[in-house]
């Protein structure tokens, strides 16, 4: 029942919160630059790498989500799906996995930069809709 409610919630705040998150896709793109900010902050390469790999993972949770959520277009529903595989891809070579060659502590800085330039280009490649793209952003804040 809880869950019910909150998903409730969820879809009341993503209708009524249309006007103020008009540029959502700006606010992933912000989401990922704070994290590379914030990487960039500290000089131990170890948190750079739990500070990348957390951003990762709470926007594949925060994808997972709403991919699975009923009212999510099959549109949509790809593109999360490619979206995902984006940000599967950078996680894959932050850690050195699936053929990928780890990326170096000397460079996690400019990585982390280009995740962000990266993400900003696939706006152009991969389409959800805004109703979508409010959900996954409130989603984030709300596993923050």
């Amino acid at each position: 029942m809880k869950a019910r409610k909150a998903l409730g919630s969820i879809v009341i705040m993503s209708v009524l919160a249309l006007p103020a998150f008009a540029g959502g896709k700006g606010e992933i793109q912000k989401y990922f630059s704070d994290a590379a900010t914030r990487a960039k902050a500290t000089t131990d390469p170890v948190e750079k790498r739990q500070i990348l790999d957390e951003s990762f993972n709470t926007m594949f949770t925060a994808l997972d989500i709403a991919q699975t959520l009923p009212f999510i277009s099959k549109n949509d529903s790809l593109g999360i799906a490619r979206f995902r595989a984006t940000l599967r891809e950078k996680k894959d070579e932050l850690a050195g996995r699936n053929g990928y060659v780890r990326v170096s502590d000397q460079q996690l800085n400019a990585f982390s930069s280009y995740v962000v330039q990266d993400i900003e280009q696939a706006d152009e490649v991969i389409t959800i809709s805004l109703v979508t793209l409010i959900l996954i952003i409130l989603l984030v804040v709300l596993l923050v």
